[in-house]
């Protein structure tokens, strides 16, 4: 492959780990199969504090990198970008960039800079869903969508905050050199490959509170391990031992949902995992998941994620599917 060049946009506020996840990402790959130039640039170059107080030196100002030069451009997010998306020399920059390069890409907040481009309008993105309200009310032209950790729009790839920068920047590695470099990465970083973009941020063990007594762990760990069983009062009784009415009211108590709510959300995070990775039929999918009929399964994931599965799975489907189904039709022909 020809070495292309991947250009990292940090400023003073920057989060530390929206530049160094990526980069590490993309100097794995460059280590396995070569082909990358990486560069970090600021406003000016020299050292740049981030908001954690870590200073990074940036190798060069943006007026010292040629915008034409850039194939993948990569901003990043924190708690500065509401200053430096005021600097007319930087945003300028990014949309010069954003005209010829290859790909644009921003991790969390720095979605902020190339919507100051002007780089988003009547693009889907998104971004920290700390930061969803604020993307929408500022910029009303930007499909705004904060259910996904990554979202690609034509040449435009934008992420959800911190970690979720490395999983965009292995789906880039794995757009540009397959799949086998971006699984051999993986596995030197310790990465979940499969990470979709079309997973939750909100999964439940981020939204929900930890369970504070056994019995309701045991419940708990019973609806996990297997989300299409039964999990009615009574069953879930059973799993903690305890009364059915006990176990509706310390549930609740705990974990601050009803247990019906929860069961709920678990499968659709099931749910949302097989239509993305898998290629089961809705149908097979709503059984498989605890919701009996394609029926149910739609109206709760309308309810949601005011989507259909069928336009779940064809908006998220993984890339590694997409390989794979890719090379079936190739192989078909």
């Amino acid at each position: 492959m020809k070495e292309r060049s991947i250009v990292f946009v940090i400023y003073e506020g920057f989060q530390p780990l929206d530049l160094v996840g990526p980069h590490e990402v993309f100097q794995h790959a460059g280590q396995l199969a070569g082909g990358y130039r990486h560069l970090v640039v600021a406003p000016r170059s020299g050292p740049v504090p981030a908001a954690s107080g870590l200073s990074v030196h940036a190798e060069y100002g943006v007026d010292e990198v040629d915008p034409e030069s850039v194939d993948t451009l990569v901003v990043a997010g924190g708690k500065g970008v509401d200053h430096a998306r005021l600097d007319m020399g930087l945003t300028g920059w990014i949309r010069d960039v954003g005209a010829s390069a290859r790909r644009v890409t921003s991790v969390c907040s720095g979605v902020f800079l190339l919507a100051a481009a002007g780089l988003l309008d009547g693009r889907r993105v998104t971004t920290h869903w700390a930061r969803e309200q604020q993307l929408s009310r500022e910029h009303p032209d930007v499909e705004v969508d904060c259910e996904p950790i990554f979202v690609r729009d034509g040449h435009v790839w934008t992420s959800a905050g911190v970690t979720a920068g490395m999983d965009l920047a292995l789906a880039l590695v794995e757009d540009d050199l397959g799949r086998d470099v971006a699984h051999a990465v993986a596995r030197e970083m310790v990465m979940f490959l499969r990470r979709p973009g079309g997973q939750s941020q909100f999964s439940v063990a981020l939204w929900s509170k930890e369970p504070a007594t056994d019995p309701i762990r045991a419940a708990v760990s019973a609806i996990h391990a297997d989300p299409g069983a039964r999990h009615g009062i009574a069953d879930l009784a059973q799993s903690a031992r305890l009364s059915p009415r006990h176990l509706q009211r310390r549930f609740t108590a705990e974990l601050g949902t009803p247990p019906a709510s929860y069961v709920e959300r678990v499968r659709i995070e099931a749910a949302q995992r097989a239509l993305a990775e898998g290629d089961d039929p809705v149908e097979a999918v709503a059984r498989h998941c605890g919701f009996g009929t394609a029926e149910t399964l739609r109206r709760t994931f309308h309810r949601h994620l005011g989507i259909a599965p069928s336009d779940y799975r064809a908006r998220f489907r993984s890339t590694t599917t997409a390989h794979a189904e890719l090379q079936q039709e190739q192989e078909r022909s």
